[in-house]
């Protein structure tokens, strides 16, 4: 089987929980550190998916690696690889395909509910789930690409994940681990403190709070959209 090729954009940010359910799968994977300045590969056939993940920046920064990753996507779409965003990932997927990547209403940053959409895609993505708690830390949001339908939501940011076809894109985050939420709690203190007075920003207190039992039920609702995912995966 051919690899899901992995792109790593911060290297706090790489595919924790993600990279778990490949290996407990013996899917093969392969990870492009964008960050150390790793090229972008211009054959989306080479790889059996596509998985973008999260990172600080913008997908609208003038970043060396932003247009081939767009070119990448509409690539694969072109030859039916599937995609999957992580947050940032999702943006890029957005951008990509004709959508819109802008400043959120409202910054997000800790653990709160997403719906899932009341339409037929969302149900094939999610069912029997309805509404799950997530994890989020974004300050801007992605615009529904043309073709494309909104599968999840929330009160912060009514476009939380799209769907068309194989390729699946998250605002949210489901891929933490426990590491992960406490390094980016200690990395992004300051940023926390900054936006205190977003209702959607939540201290590091409340964040870590229950954290071992808030990532084990996100690993479920993960393995779940994973599981999904990877059906569409090219062997």
């Amino acid at each position: 089987m051919k690899p899901v090729a992995i792109f790593r954009h911060a290297r706090g940010e790489g595919p924790a929980y993600f990279a778990t359910y490949l290996e407990r799968r013996a899917i093969p994977w392969k990870l492009f550190a964008l960050d150390e300045g790793r090229a972008v590969p211009k054959d989306a056939r080479r790889f059996s998916g596509l998985a973008f993940m999260g990172g600080a920046m913008s997908v609208n920064d003038d970043l060396p690696w932003v247009k081939p990753l767009l070119e990448l996507v509409r690539e694969a779409v072109r030859k039916d690889v599937p995609l999957l965003g992580h947050c940032l990932g999702g943006q890029l997927m957005s951008k990509a395909l004709g959508g819109e990547v802008t400043r959120a209403r409202v910054k997000e940053i800790g653990w709160g509910e997403v719906a899932v959409a009341d339409n037929n895609v969302a149900r094939e993505w999610f069912a029997p789930l309805s509404a799950f708690e997530s994890f989020h830390w974004h300050g801007e949001t992605f615009s529904i690409p043309p073709g494309a339908t909104r599968v999840l939501t929330n009160a912060h940011c009514a476009n939380q994940g799209f769907a068309t076809g194989k390729h699946l894109g998250l605002q949210c985050h489901v891929e933490m681990t426990e590491e992960l939420v406490r390094n980016w709690c200690e990395g992004g203190a300051d940023e926390i403190r900054a936006a205190a007075a977003s209702p959607g920003v939540q201290a590091p207190a409340k964040i870590e709070k229950n954290l071992a039992a808030r990532v084990a039920a996100l690993h479920k609702t993960a393995d779940r959209i994973y599981d999904r995912w990877s059906q569409g995966l090219s062997k």
